[in-house]
């Protein structure tokens, strides 16, 4: 390996990503979110489907849950004379068509399979004579409020809110297919005696809190045990200069305790094996090799059986229901007689508006087109504002994007995540393929939706990026200057701050400060690791954290510092070592500076969207939104509104 790919590779393992890490990047704008702007022409808003429920196997929630009405068939309801336009953007008008084609285009298949399975689902239902009520859906509803110390209201409110699900999508599309189901496999998901004890167990059982080394070749593994045998005290810098798990490593190998009936087999039985100070074996798992060290048995949980017996076996009801749901599927489907008329030519031309056929019925093109609006629509037109937006921007600007700007955007972005072939360049079949599949695209949808839009967005920004001396030496103390090794403890609230921090002022030990951490601190990570946090570097995007870290010595507290909504406690345990590089040095500047460029990029083109966006008129009718740019607002602002009025009557337009 060269210098150079050394150096690389050195300076992109640095900056460790942990739990702890990313909720502080959370907090801030950074490169990550400057490469939102790109996948948001992307993003799924929401899961939700509109097909209606046949009255014979149930009936809608009545009331503010659900408005809707049930077919005899199973199909979609249609809105009466819905608007033609769905938005206009700086005078350019996206319709009702255009938008259920592109909805199609988009998520036409995976839609289509979920209508035949929802109708598989009803038509079964309906053999069998299962009916679900609007009782049995609402008393659900209450019952999943309830699982979460909720209100019913609060509970559908939170899913409009946080899931962009409403009350009447939720019932129909979520709780009907639960309880059907259910009912359907009523005696498969009723969960055993030794199931619930296991269960209670795997909650509230003995655990294990344990440091972890993995290393990738037995040889190495074997030699570290020798040491660690000799040596038990030398585990956490074993582990930072050896453990290839990143996360562990960081922090001396310390990872979340461990339970019973939870994770790898191989790794429990050796865990509740040790005792306090203990070393396990070499352990093989997943093609590497494992090394425990026992700190603590921690016992079982006391908790009263009976008020918790209940959510375990619901908790258990629910896993057992996935897995029969799935069993029930593939056994309607492999008796039902499914015919895609969507995939066919040839049955497409001798069937005019049919998409499939199950069992005899049929589904239309209509009716995919309705669900995929229901379902997408949203995100969809969200999608094509945007792109519109960009193609406006490039028009003005007497700009264009070339298939040469695709194809380099696309191996430029597989290069960063590394999808190399063996001469180090971007394998694009590969690339293809991961992204393809994680965004749930294929290979067009992946160019117009995310490549296109980055490539437009680099083209209108890129020249406009310069990398400074200061930058660079920014970017080198970050990468390479020296860290505070720090324990920490996230809190909600300055009161609640203020109190964790006189108890950590009285009693200045670092096992007490671990005890607080573990206690009160509401971040994952550092409550389970009592506070243990990877080392805090210059630059890293947290000013006030940063400053106060630096100021700190070992075995000092620091004050109480405000990051975004949350409160933070530092304890420093000293520093880390300064890298042996040198600015100077050609190739380390180099990687400094292709680092640094491409995330000012990525910066330049989040801000140039977002003033794209603010200086438009945009009406959402779908949405119900409208904004106007600047100097069209009343008051000189932007302005938005949520008003349905603003949407036209069909054939209408602005």
């Amino acid at each position: 390996m060269s210098r150079s790919e050394t150096l690389r590779k050195e300076a992109e393992a640095l900056p460790i990503q942990t739990r702890f890490a990313n909720w502080l990047w959370r907090t801030q704008i950074g490169w990550i979110v400057a490469a939102a702007v790109i996948l948001v022409l992307c993003l799924k808003f929401r899961q939700s489907e509109d097909s209606h429920s046949a009255k014979a196997a149930t009936s809608s929630p009545s009331g503010a849950e659900a408005n809707t009405t049930g077919t005899s068939d199973g199909q979609s309801a249609t809105a009466v004379n819905p608007p033609d336009v769905m938005a206009i953007v700086n005078g350019q008008e996206i319709s009702r068509a255009q938008l259920a084609d592109a909805c199609v285009q988009r998520h036409g298949e995976e839609v289509l399979e979920s209508l035949v399975n929802k109708r598989l689902i009803l038509r079964h239902c309906e053999k069998r004579g299962i009916a679900v009520t609007n009782e049995e859906i609402g008393a659900e509803i209450d019952r999943m409020a309830k699982r979460f110390h909720l209100a019913r209201e609060q509970w559908l409110e939170m899913l409009a809110r946080e899931r962009n699900i409403s009350a009447q999508e939720y019932a129909r599309d979520i709780v009907w297919p639960t309880l059907a189901l259910r009912k359907l496999a009523a005696e498969e998901v009723q969960p055993t005696p030794a199931e619930i004890n296991e269960a209670m167990e795997r909650e509230f059982g003995e655990t294990v809190s344990t440091r972890l080394i993995a290393v990738g070749t037995l040889e190495l593994a074997q030699k570290l045990h020798d040491q660690l045998t000799a040596d038990p005290e030398a585990f956490p810098r074993l582990a930072i200069e050896n453990s290839i798990d990143v996360n562990s490593a960081s922090v001396g190998g310390l990872i979340p305790p461990i339970r019973r009936h939870l994770g790898e087999p191989t790794i429990e039985q050796a865990a509740f094996s040790l005792q306090p100070g203990q070393i396990s074996p070499v352990l093989p798992v997943a093609g590497q090799f494992v090394l425990l060290k026992c700190i603590s048995r921690n016992a079982p949980r006391q908790v009263d059986r009976a008020e918790v017996e209940q959510q375990i076996v619901e908790k258990l009801i629910d896993e057992k229901l996935r897995e029969a749901s799935h069993k029930l599927f593939t056994e309607l489907q492999a008796a039902a007689t499914p015919v895609n008329v969507y995939n066919n030519p040839q049955l497409r031309e001798t069937m005019p508006g049919v998409v499939a056929m199950i069992n005899g019925d049929r589904i239309t093109m209509k009716e995919l087109g309705d669900e995929c609006l229901a379902r997408h629509g949203e995100a969809v037109l969200e999608s094509t504002i945007s792109k519109i937006l960009l193609e406006q921007s490039l028009q003005k600007a007497n700009v264009t994007v070339a298939d040469a700007d695709l194809d380099s955007e696309v191996r430029h972005a597989a290069e960063l995540a590394g999808v190399v072939n063996e001469k180090g360049e971007a394998d694009l079949e590969k690339w293809f393929q991961m992204v393809t599949q994680e965004q749930k695209l294929d290979r067009e949808g992946y160019l117009s939706d995310a490549v296109w839009p980055s490539a437009a967005l680099k083209k209108l920004t890129a020249s406009q990026v310069q990398v400074s001396a200061e930058d660079l030496q920014k970017g080198f103390e970050a990468n390479y200057g020296e860290r505070v090794r720090c324990r920490a403890i996230v809190l909600p609230t300055m009161r609640r701050a203020q109190e964790v921090w006189e108890k950590a002022r009285r009693n200045p030990f670092v096992d007490y400060f671990g005890d607080l951490a573990e206690e009160y601190s509401i971040e994952p990570s550092s409550k389970a690791l009592r506070g243990e946090v990877p080392p805090i570097q210059r630059f890293g995007g947290q000013p006030q954290l940063e400053d106060a870290a630096f100021q700190l010595q070992a075995d000092q507290l620091s004050g109480i510092v405000q990051v975004g909504d949350n409160f933070v406690i530092l304890r420093c345990e000293g520093r880390t070592e300064r890298i042996g590089v040198e600015l100077n040095d050609p190739e380390i500047r180099e990687i400094l500076s292709q680092d640094i460029y491409e995330k000012k990029l990525r910066l330049a083109m989040s801000d140039k969207f977002s003033s794209i966006r603010e200086n438009s008129r945009i009406d959402n009718f779908l949405a119900g939104t409208s904004q106007a740019p600047p100097e069209q607002s009343p008051v000189g602002q932007a302005t938005v509104r949520e008003d349905s009025a603003v949407r036209p009557t069909s054939g209408q337009s602005r």
